[in-house]
Order: structure tokens, then C-alpha cells, then sequence
């Protein structure tokens, strides 16, 4: 139960934080605000969004890990659960951007979202096991 509620945690998280980021980017810079809803973003705007998500997903590993209590499983799926939705609508957003920024969304939201577990203080691996 506790890695379930592990990977909701991370994936609720990951939501919470990029869209603080993403508030916080429209009305720091007028620019993105202003073609967000068309999103014709120029390189600069991209990378910020790949941040805000990449600072998500390290952030949703990180208490995915501490929910659960253990860094691999829970990371790994919160993910996973992100990736799966937005399969499907980078392929119907494909036209928008270049295939380096699909690529790099995609791929992040799991290998952060490890990462970020990785970081959990945990204690030793046999004191986390033994709880």
C-alpha cells in the first residue's frame, strides 16, 4: 500500500509543482504568457517548460520515495503514470513542437522521477527494509 500511495503522492506532486512553476513563469516573463495558448513557444520558452517539468519530476520521485519508503518502485511508476497520458497527447501536440522537445519531455518524466527517489534519505538499505 504504502508504494501505491507512493506513486500518487509523486504524481499529485509532480502536478502541484509545474503548475506553481508555470504560473509563476507567465507572470515573471509577459512574452510566454502571451503564446501560451497558442503555443508557439521560441527555444528559450521550451527549455523553461522542460525545466518546470524536470524540476516536477525529481520533485514527485523524491516524495514518491519517502511515501513509500523505498527508492525504486514508487519513483519508477509515478513516472510511468505520467508517461502514459502524455503519450497521447504529445502525439496529438506532435505538429507543435520539434521531435527534440518531445523526446526530452517524454524521456524525463521517468528517468527524473528515478532520479529524484534516488535522492530520498532513506537510511541504509537494511534499515529501510527492516520497517
Amino acid at each position: 500500500m504504502r508504494v501505491i500511495g507512493g506513486i500518487v503522492a509523486g504524481v499529485v506532486t509532480w502536478f502541484v509543482a509545474v503548475v506553481a512553476l508555470d504560473f509563476a513563469l507567465r507572470h515573471a516573463w509577459p512574452d510566454y504568457a502571451a503564446v501560451e495558448k497558442a503555443m508557439t513557444f521560441t527555444v528559450p520558452m521550451m527549455a523553461a517548460r522542460l525545466t518546470e517539468s524536470g524540476i516536477g519530476s525529481i520533485l514527485g520521485g523524491l516524495v514518491a520515495a519517502l511515501v513509500a519508503r523505498e527508492r525504486r518502485q514508487a519513483p519508477l511508476w509515478a513516472g510511468v503514470v505520467l508517461l502514459l497520458p502524455f503519450l497521447y497527447i504529445h502525439y496529438m501536440l506532435w505538429a507543435k513542437f520539434p521531435i527534440w522537445y518531445h523526446a526530452t519531455f517524454l524521456t524525463s518524466l521517468v528517468l527524473l522521477s528515478v532520479l529524484g527517489g534516488g535522492l530520498a534519505p532513506l537510511g541504509s538499505s537494511a534499515a529501510a527494509r527492516s520497517s
